[in-house]
């Protein structure tokens, strides 16, 4: 018996990732922090969609947690088909607004655990007779988001990363599908700190996660190397692509102060 993994599964674009796949009765792995919620969340899927769940509780912005997760599904005995890298979220303001430690707990998150847990379950995924990889990235990955910078960095790391290692995949049973969101009606703008012009601005444009996560689920099942969720959001990926970088950027900045 096969599960998908979806790491962040507890809130936001995890947990409808999680009930998408559950409607198609996949079997679930749930990964995030909080104990209750996973626990909650389990029985509910479980109960309404006849699957097996079980979930791992884990703060992983922690050294070596990608480790314990697989150390987990081994000892349990689970394989892994899917593997959905959801976790992650962002800081928003002034470069130094934030320390350090600040930084690279976030590029844990949001970089180094995705790249790691594809590392530790590539071996396993390559014994499916088809498995999938599905990064979740954002549209902040394809331009420079003043007062977001390290965050869109994080992201473009992630998009990146998924271009390179779909090509290397080819042939094998493992596709890669990198999906980008742009505003989703999550609790990442309130982690984030995002102020209330955003915030604004956010609302008029912003997409439900259970949307965001047809798409995305879709896309992996059909391996699309990359796909961006919505139409005003392709459009405004085509214009980071079509207009000079330094406007597109002070335009950007002029939303998040």
């Amino acid at each position: 018996m096969s599960y998908a993994l979806i790491t962040g599964a507890s809130k936001g674009i995890g947990k409808a990732i999680a009930e998408e796949l559950a409607l198609r009765k996949h079997h679930l792995l749930l990964v995030s922090r909080s104990k209750e919620l996973l626990l909650a969340e389990s029985r509910r899927l479980e109960n309404e969609h006849q699957i097996k769940v079980d979930f791992f509780a884990i703060d992983l912005s922690l050294p070596g947690s990608p480790k314990k997760v697989i150390d987990w599904c081994n000892e349990k005995n689970y394989g892994v088909n899917i593997l959905v890298n959801n976790a992650g979220y962002g800081l928003s303001g002034p470069f130094e607004k934030y320390t350090g430690d600040d930084y690279l707990n976030m590029m844990q998150v949001n970089m180094a655990v995705p790249v790691e847990l594809t590392a530790l379950f590539l071996p396993m995924l390559k014994k499916e007779s088809g498995a999938h990889i599905l990064n979740v990235a954002s549209t902040a990955a394809y331009q420079a988001v003043p007062l977001l910078s390290v965050y869109s960095a994080t992201k473009s790391f992630v998009l990146s990363f998924s271009r390179g290692l779909s090509q290397e995949l080819k042939g094998t049973p493992v596709s890669v599908t990198c999906v980008s969101p742009g505003g989703t009606d999550t609790e990442f703008v309130v982690r984030a700190q995002i102020g209330k012009k955003g915030l604004d601005m956010a609302r008029k444009f912003n997409m439900s996660p259970e949307s965001v996560a047809r798409i995305a689920v879709n896309a992996m099942f059909a391996g699309k190397p990359e796909r961006v969720t919505g139409f005003l959001n392709k459009l405004g990926v085509f214009s980071t692509w079509l207009l000079p970088k330094t406007l597109v950027e002070r335009t950007a900045m002029k939303i998040y102060k």
